[in-house]
C-alpha cells in the first residue's frame, strides 16, 4: 500500500508541476516529465559518483531505493489476475467447449470451470436443451402478426396442384462439437433440410391428402426425413416436432376451391343421407321378410300337425270300424247330422195326431246352438289333443256314443 501511494503521488498534478509557481507548464514538457519518471521507476539505482549518492551535477537522483517498486511482485499479480481470468460457469443443460488455439480439446459439463486463460486457450458455451424454433414458409412479427414468404410456402403436389403450406421446426442440440464446427449457419441449415424433406413428402401425396386427412402424417415423415439429412452432415441438431400451421390452396384460386369443396361435401351430405335412409329401411324389411318366413313355417307345421292327426285319427276309426261296424256306421251318421243341424236356425216339430200348443223359446235354443258349438270346439282340441298324447281310439268313439245317445234321450223326452 506504501509503494502505491509514493506512485501516487509522484505522479500527482502538484508534483508534477514542481515547485515554479509561475504559471502552468507546457502540456510537452508535462508528459516527457512523467515519462521520464515512470522510466526511473523501473530502472535499477546507479550512482556514478561515490557513496553520497550525487550526480556529477550536484543535485540528486529522480529514482530512490525508497519510491522504487518491486518488479517481481507487480509481475506476480499480473500472473494471477491472468490465471483468474481463465475460471468460468457451466449452466445446467448447457455444455462448455475448451478451445487451445482454436483446437477443440475438451467438453465440459455444467458446474464451475477452469481452463488456461486467453489467449491460449478459450471456452465456448453452448445451451444444449434449449429449444430453438424454425418457421418455414411465415415469419412471426414481434406484434403478433405473420407474414408470408411464397417462396418457401408455395409447392407442388403429388397430382401436380400447388398448396400453400406453413409449418414450423423446434429442435436441439445432441452434439454441441458437431454444432459449432460443422455449421456456418445453423438456422439456413434448418430452413433448408426441413423444405427439402417437406417437398419430397408433398411431392409423393395428393393434394386432398395434404389439406385434410394427411397433415399428422405427413408432419412425421418429414421429421424423419429431416432428421436424417441433418445426421448425414453431421450438424449435430436434433429434430423435435413438425408442426404444421396451415395448409390451403393459393390465394389466386381460393374461391374456384372453396366452391369444389362444398360441392364435395353436398356430395357427401346426400351420401350420407342415403345411407341413413338404407340404414332405417333395410332392417325393416329384413324384420318383414323374417316374420313372413316364421308365420310361413308356422303355418307349414300347424297343416302338417293336423294332416297328421286326421289320418292317425282316421286310422284309429278304421280300426274300431273293423272291429264293429254297425256301431262305427251309426256313430258317424249321428255325428254327422249334429254337425248339420248345429248350423241350422230352423226347428222341425212333429205335430201329427197333435193339435196341442207349443211354445218354443227360441231364445234358449239359440243360446244352446252357441253352448254346444263351444263345446263341440273344445271337443275337437281335446280330440287334437289326445292325438298329440297317444289317447286310445276306444276312449274317443266311448265319448262319442255317450253324447249321441244323451242326445238321443233329449229328443225323445221332447217329442213326448
Amino acid at each position: 500500500m506504501d509503494t502505491m501511494r509514493n506512485i501516487l503521488k509522484k505522479l500527482s498534478p502538484r508534483n508534477v508541476l514542481g515547485a515554479n509557481n509561475d504559471g502552468p507548464p507546457d502540456l510537452d514538457e508535462l508528459f516527457v516529465d512523467l515519462r521520464k519518471k515512470i522510466d526511473n521507476m523501473f530502472k535499477p539505482n546507479t550512482n556514478n559518483n561515490g557513496s553520497n549518492g550525487n550526480s556529477s551535477n550536484g543535485k540528486q537522483p529522480i529514482n530512490s531505493n525508497s519510491n522504487r517498486i518491486p518488479t517481481g511482485t507487480i509481475i506476480l499479480i499480473v500472473f494471477l489476475i491472468w490465471m483468474a481470468t481463465g475460471f468460468y460457469i457451466v449452466d445446467q443443460g448447457s455444455r462448455g467447449l475448451v478451445l487451445r488455439f482454436g483446437k477443440n480439446t475438451e467438453i465440459t459439463q455444467p458446474g464451475p470451470r477452469w481452463h488456461i486463460p486467453y489467449p491460449v486457450e478459450t471456452a465456448e458455451i453452448v445451451n444444449q436443451e434449449q429449444v430453438r424454433t424454425n418457421e418455414v414458409g411465415y415469419r412471426s412479427s414481434g406484434a403478433g402478426g405473420t407474414s408470408q414468404e411464397l417462396r418457401e410456402s408455395l409447392m407442388l403436389t403429388g397430382d401436380e396442384n400447388i398448396i400453400d403450406l406453413q409449418f414450423a421446426v423446434q429442435y436441439n442440440l445432441k452434439s454441441v462439437q458437431d454444432y459449432l464446427f460443422n455449421n456456418r449457419s445453423v438456422e439456413n441449415s434448418v430452413r433448408g433440410a426441413a423444405e427439402t424433406a417437406i417437398r419430397e413428402v408433398v411431392g409423393k401425396s395428393e393434394m386432398d391428402y395434404v389439406l385434410y386427412e394427411g397433415r399428422e402424417e405427413i408432419a412425421i415423415k418429414t421429421n424423419e426425413l429431416m432428421q436424417d439429412i441433418l445426421d448425414r452432415y453431421r450438424s449435430g441438431i436434433n429434430i423435435t416436432s413438425v408442426t404444421m400451421q396451415n395448409a390451403q390452396p393459393p390465394e389466386q384460386v381460393q374461391a374456384a376451391f372453396d366452391d369444389a369443396v362444398k360441392a364435395k361435401q353436398d356430395l357427401e351430405r346426400q351420401k350420407n343421407e342415403g345411407q341413413a335412409y338404407a340404414n332405417d329401411i333395410v332392417p325393416k324389411a329384413r324384420g318383414t321378410a323374417s316374420r313372413l318366413i316364421a308365420e310361413a313355417n308356422g303355418y307349414k307345421a300347424a297343416i302338417e300337425n293336423e294332416a297328421k292327426g286326421n289320418a292317425s285319427r282316421f286310422d284309429q276309426i278304421l280300426t274300431e270300424y273293423a272291429r264293429a261296424p254297425e256301431v262305427t256306421r251309426n256313430r258317424l251318421f249321428l255325428e254327422t247330422q249334429e254337425q248339420i243341424m248345429s248350423s241350422v236356425s230352423k226347428v222341425i216339430v212333429d205335430q201329427k195326431g197333435s193339435n196341442s200348443l207349443l211354445y218354443l223359446p227360441l231364445d234358449k235354443l239359440i243360446n244352446q246352438k252357441s253352448s254346444l258349438k263351444g263345446e263341440q270346439d273344445q271337443t275337437q282340441a281335446s280330440n287334437q289333443k289326445d292325438d298329440s298324447g297317444g289317447t286310445s281310439a276306444s276312449d274317443v268313439i266311448n265319448s262319442i256314443t255317450e253324447r249321441s245317445r244323451g242326445a238321443f234321450k233329449a229328443r225323445e223326452r221332447d217329442t213326448r
